[in-house]
């Protein structure tokens, strides 16, 4: 059995330890900390991943997930009240 290889897209700074977490995991990474500031590129882009790791600086507008085929998760590191 041949599994599609997930890909996930963070979008905004992260660890590399939390990088590595996924790629130990056989997760594709496309790690693109400058995305979350560009609405307009993360929409054309989003289509192409399974999940998104966001933190403070990208906005997930009805319009990106309206956009995003292929989303399963959407998932934002960090602590406090901010909130997808």
């Amino acid at each position: 059995m041949n599994k599609k290889k997930l890909k996930v897209l963070i979008s905004d700074e992260l660890s590399a330890t939390a990088i590595e977490i996924f790629k130990d995991q056989s997760i594709q990474v496309d790690f693109y900390p400058e995305m979350g500031r560009t609405p307009s590129v993360l929409l054309k882009k989003i289509h192409k991943y399974d999940g998104l790791v966001i933190r403070s600086n990208t906005k997930v507008s009805s319009a990106l997930i309206n956009q995003a085929r292929n989303l399963k998760v959407i998932g934002r590191a960090g602590a406090g009240v901010d909130n997808i």
